[in-house]
């Protein structure tokens, strides 16, 4: 088993500047080539309270503002816009990065990218709904909607 400081969010496993234990091939092979993670060791607390401090700075600072943001994108439909063929196959998938961009420009918050999560590719046209993690305690689901550009 190995031991590391999570250095950004890893659904299932923890939040930035949590230490887990885990298997070493996981830990070799996914989070560390991909700097989810840095090796712990004794000196690193610091380290760690360095993470958690920026954390705090960039949460949704309480459980009822998370809520209410949640209700405010529940309303909302974004729309994103993909070049796509006469079928409506997209050319490519649809992206995290791309349904951040569509909330802001339909009016809605600034999202993190790292935070959105969405349950199959999206890879051709029509409605779907994804999921953004607002608050450890609070998940927020938008319909989003892909037309072609």
């Amino acid at each position: 088993m190995a031991k590391l400081i999570l250095t950004h969010e890893v659904t299932g496993l923890g939040e930035p500047g949590d230490v887990v234990e885990v298997k070493d091939g996981y830990a070799r092979n996914y989070l560390v080539p991909r700097s989810l993670a840095t090796p712990w060791s004794k000196g690193a607390e610091s380290q760690v309270t360095a993470i958690r401090k920026a954390r705090k700075a960039r949460e949704i600072a309480t459980l009822d503002e998370a809520k209410a943001l949640a209700d405010t994108l529940a309303a909302k439909t974004v729309i994103v816009k993909a070049k796509s063929g006469e079928s409506g196959r997209l050319f490519g998938a649809v992206t995290t990065g791309d349904i951040a961009g569509a909330v802001a420009e339909a009016g809605g918050p600034s999202v993190d990218k790292r935070k959105i999560e969405i349950g199959q590719s999206i890879k051709t046209t029509g409605d779907y709904k994804v999921s953004i993690r607002l608050h450890p305690e609070v998940s927020a689901k938008i319909a989003v909607k892909v037309v072609s550009a």
